[in-house]
């Protein structure tokens, strides 16, 4: 029996206007008022998630891909990055002139250029960008060029006084054992080409996942998942029940149990009656 549902956000719980659609809403009220609990696991931080689903009535957050898990009464799982490792982080990027955004539990600082990227509008449309992207060139380009490139400027960014959960690179999947070798003290994920997301070792969405469920005494086999990128596959694998979305790549869709119609065409519903965890 699904007692815990868990959805990804972009490309899943939202559709492409960035908002979540009336049939999504009405479905997940109605998991609810059977006793299923409903919650999302993201790579997005709170304060990017609290714009966007603030007409939803969830009951956990799993976010910054599992490193900071919650409810609305308490911090259930907290997992950040050593100290070493945030400096590790930040002098690469220095050093490399990255774009680079750091994420803490009340807010993102970093690029202005990755913070504009992070908006809901940007999201959207970078979906549509073209696989033949010179992602290359824009990379160099913003290495070069930026407004804000300057000796050491990472450093000195308030928000590193706080615990960091995840950092954010602009940097393309061509690079990623590139990356990998320069900062091995981290994780990687990634939900689009053209940026990554750095993570403490051994962190993860089912990480976080784990961490809930322990926390509430239930299984793996009672919970379920919905995704659509590369950084859900071990989601849905690890779960009683993945659901890929229609529109979702085609190596999660290979992981998933079931692959139901698109987030623009009620798949969540679709999947949640498929299932029989709504009437």
């Amino acid at each position: 029996m699904i007692k815990a549902i868990f959805f990804d956000v972009d490309g899943t719980l939202l559709s492409r206007n960035g908002r979540v659609s009336k049939s999504t809403k009405k479905a997940i009220a109605s998991a609810q008022k059977n006793g299923v609990l409903c919650g999302v696991s993201t790579g997005r931080g709170p304060r990017s998630l609290r714009r966007i689903i603030k007409d939803l009535n969830l009951d956990m957050f799993v976010t910054y891909n599992g490193q900071l898990v919650y409810d609305d009464h308490q911090v259930i799982y907290s997992h950040p990055f050593e100290e070493a490792v945030i400096d590790e982080i930040v002098n690469y990027a220095n050093n490399n002139s990255r774009q680079l955004l750091l994420g803490s539990a009340k807010q993102v600082e970093g690029s202005l250029t990755m913070r504009i990227g992070e908006s809901s509008f940007v999201r959207r449309v970078i979906r549509f960008v073209p696989k033949k992207f010179p992602i290359r060139t824009v990379k160099l380009g913003l290495q070069k060029f930026s407004p804000n490139r300057r000796k050491e400027r990472y450093s000195k960014l308030a928000i590193l006084n706080e615990p960091i959960y995840q950092c954010m690179m602009f940097g393309a999947e061509y690079e990623n054992e590139k990356l990998k070798k320069a900062l091995p003290n981290c994780d990687f994920q990634r939900s689009n080409p053209y940026t990554v997301d750095l993570v403490p070792k051994g962190g993860s969405k089912v990480q976080g996942i784990k961490q809930f469920l322990a926390y509430k005494g239930m299984a793996f086999e009672e919970a379920m998942a919905f995704g659509d990128h590369l950084n859900d596959i071990e989601m849905l694998k690890v779960v009683g029940i993945g659901v890929a979305m229609g529109n979702a790549q085609e190596g999660t869709k290979e992981s998933a149990d079931f692959v139901t119609d698109s987030h623009q065409h009620q798949g969540i519903e679709k999947a949640l009656r498929h299932f029989k965890v709504i009437d």
